[in-house]
């Protein structure tokens, strides 16, 4: 699953704009390798320089070798995905479980998969809940979610 700013929760994109902030020391709206390591340690993680620099080579979208704000939020909802892998998890059922019930139910699959150009046959579909459903409740809850992603 590919992890990006959006996945964070709104306190955790507050708690690094003002970590960001704080570590643009010239208000440039960039920050280089040195002040990245800070602010990533300053965020809970523990990088060495050489990820430092294999990191800013990652995420530099722009090539301008320094990050800009939606760079370092990319950044730090992968690893905050990384220290968390369980958070991964919930955030992929939570794009399935569509009206927040806490299952998955035969149309909110369906959506989801029509919606990344996946078309199932009917039989397709109710086959892939029957395989899902270990429960027989007719919805794939976090739990069966959460056994089929690590499979």
């Amino acid at each position: 699953m590919y992890v990006t700013a959006a996945d964070l929760s709104r306190e955790q994109m507050v708690q690094f704009k003002d970590i960001f902030q704080e570590h643009d020391r010239d208000g440039g709206g960039t920050i280089s390798t040195r002040e990245l390591g800070v602010a990533m340690r300053r965020a809970g993680f523990n990088p060495s320089e050489e990820e430092l620099h294999a990191t800013i080579k990652d995420v530099d979208q722009d090539g301008s070798g320094t990050i800009d704000f939606s760079e370092f939020l990319a950044l730090m909802a992968r690893q905050q995905f990384a220290a968390d892998p369980e958070a991964e998890v919930k955030a992929a059922f939570s794009i399935f479980d569509l009206d927040g019930s806490g299952t998955v139910s035969q149309q909110e699959l369906k959506s989801v998969l029509d919606s990344i150009g996946s078309k199932l046959k009917p039989e397709e579909l109710i086959a892939m809940m029957q395989e899902l459903d270990a429960d027989g409740s007719g919805e794939i809850d976090y739990r069966e979610f959460k056994f089929m992603m690590s499979q």
